[in-house]
């Protein structure tokens, strides 16, 4: 994939999403995804991730994040579509913040 065809978004996830397996299921998601990038527990009760890719499967990672896992329920979800200015290897489970 072309450098000026990688796209990030970053979330911040609301309602019941910390103790309920969230950061999990999202880093499952964004590996099916081949996405790279992080997510993270917030003191504030939220969920906040960091994803880079392919827009269209960000938009599925999207997609999928406002319904979250079985125990989990999303009551709202802040979009930030951007240009990446750092490039991950991977997708993983960061430190809480």
């Amino acid at each position: 994939m072309e450098m000026a065809e990688i796209k990030c978004i970053h979330l911040l996830v609301e309602g019941t999403v910390q103790g309920v397996g969230f950061r999990f299921f999202v880093q499952q998601q964004a590996n099916a995804l081949a996405l790279t990038g992080w997510v993270r527990n917030l003191m504030d009760d939220k969920v906040e991730i960091l994803a880079q890719g392919d827009e269209n499967k960000l938009t599925r990672l999207l997609a999928t994040v406002r319904v979250g896992p079985p125990m989990a329920h999303v009551t709202q979800v802040t979009v930030e579509w951007s240009n990446p200015v750092v490039f991950y290897k991977r997708f993983s489970i960061a430190p809480s913040g």
